[in-house]
């Protein structure tokens, strides 16, 4: 039974993520939705643990990084999955947007945000 209240998109970019005692480069992601990621190739972290998130994200002419902090919520043999318990409202913005864009329904998403 699927438990996901938001939209989860197919994504696949690099994020960055600092754990208090292990930082990871240049991780790919697997899928993003407005609450969360999942991470592939991350291993031995437990539920509840806490990171700092940068997502990368790279156009024609520029770069950006969205920054939020995440907790494991979940640990399998691909990844990690996280859920974003803070984020700016910048990256908020961009996060939307690439939701947004790359859901199958986008009214959907819309309505989770309001």
């Amino acid at each position: 039974m699927e438990r996901r209240k938001n939209t989860r998109v197919a994504f696949q970019t690099m994020a960055d993520l600092s754990f208090p005692n292990k930082n990871y480069r240049q991780c790919e992601t697997a899928n993003l939705s407005l609450k969360g990621m999942s991470v592939k190739g991350i291993a031995g972290h437990a539920v509840g643990e806490v990171c700092d998130v940068a997502l990368s994200l790279s156009g024609s002419s520029s770069r950006l990084a969205l920054r939020m902090k995440g907790e494991v919520v979940r640990v399998d043999k691909s990844g990690i999955s996280l859920h974003f318990t803070d984020i700016d409202l910048d990256s908020y913005y961009h996060l939307k947007n690439i939701v947004y864009y790359n859901a199958d329904d986008p009214d959907k998403v819309a309505s989770e945000v309001n």
